[in-house]
């Protein structure tokens, strides 16, 4: 071992045993070359006496970036991209209730609903101090950050879309069970969607449509199983499920909000996305004049394909959205 790992190491173990806790370790960042506020933190808030993980990086002076992750994932799926945003951006990055670390209140004696947890990340950027702030939209984050933007449209400074959901076009084949669930919430139709929340499944999510599978880790849906196959979180899923039919109630009225507010917005989507396919990406052209529209050749999390294009994309996006509110 090199007297320079030696050092690093000691000077860890050290601070660790001041701190009591696992944090970024300032001795590392130097040797590695990691700027400091690119190191990420792991933090917790209470919402509504619930336990709101989150990820955040970036000098928090900066403009903020929202990360709202989809289903069944959670904050991790920005891992690679809360470093190369916090170059420049404050970035925050939180797990929805039920997913991620963040705390999973038994389906019974909690509301899993989208307007529910739209309120929670609008409470958490409350807490933060955050008044404005770019949003990334993934998935399930489609509808959680444009249930926010509806109720607060004047805070949310910028749009960046992959794979996220706002119009019927995008609801194909893949829904049909899902939208029997809405016209009839029984407990047989709610069964037939426990296949989605099995191993294969999830795996899929992670593989369908990719120009090169060996390239996505297995530590995707590993981890995302783990939380899956917990006692309650299918009940959860469930409520979830159930509970997206009232978002596409809401889609004409986020377009009109699109039409009226013009948000500028850039647009990255997984083309070969069997769950929200293309067909849902072309009709934010009928709706936002400022779009910057772009068709990735990968599946349904196109981070893991096209993290690096993403994130340049993402930060001439920002940087120009920055310099004209200036």
């Amino acid at each position: 071992m090199s007297h320079n790992l030696k050092s690093v190491l000691s000077a860890s173990i050290l601070a660790l045993s001041i701190a009591g806790q696992w944090a970024p370790v300032p001795a590392i960042a130097a040797e590695t070359g990691i700027e400091a506020t690119q190191a990420v933190s792991f933090r917790t808030e209470e919402i509504g006496d619930i336990a709101i993980a989150y990820r955040e990086a970036g000098d928090p002076n900066r403009p903020t970036v929202l990360l709202l992750h989809g289903f069944p994932t959670s904050s991790h799926m920005f891992r690679n991209l809360i470093p190369e945003l916090a170059k420049h951006y404050h970035v925050i990055a939180p797990d929805f209730p039920g997913f991620g670390a963040s705390e999973m209140p038994m389906a019974e004696g909690f509301e899993y609903s989208f307007a529910n947890i739209s309120e929670t990340m609008t409470s958490l950027l409350d807490r933060k101090g955050v008044d404005q702030y770019a949003v990334y939209l993934m998935d399930y984050g489609a509808p959680v950050g444009f249930r926010m933007f509806a109720e607060q449209p004047e805070r949310v400074t910028g749009f960046i879309i992959q794979n996220g959901n706002a119009y019927e076009e995008g609801l194909r084949e893949f829904w049909d069970p899902i939208k029997a669930y809405w016209a009839e919430p029984s407990q047989e139709n709610g069964d037939q969607l426990r296949g989605f929340l099995t191993l294969d499944a999830t795996k899929w999510q992670f593989t369908h449509g990719v120009q090169k599978p060996e390239s996505i880790s297995p530590d995707n849906y590993w981890h995302v199983q783990y939380l899956l196959d917990r006692e309650g979180n299918q009940e959860v899923q469930l409520e979830l499920f159930l509970d997206y039919g009232t978002n596409v109630a809401e889609y004409p009225k986020w377009q009109a909000l699109f039409r009226e507010h013009q948000p500028p917005a850039l647009l990255m989507w997984g083309k070969n996305d069997h769950i929200f396919p293309v067909e849902g990406a072309y009709p934010y052209q009928r709706d936002l004049n400022d779009l910057d529209f772009h068709l990735l050749d990968t599946g349904h999390f196109a981070l893991e394909e096209y993290g690096p294009e993403i994130a340049a994309q993402m930060t001439a996006f920002l940087n120009r959205i920055t310099a004209a509110s200036n």
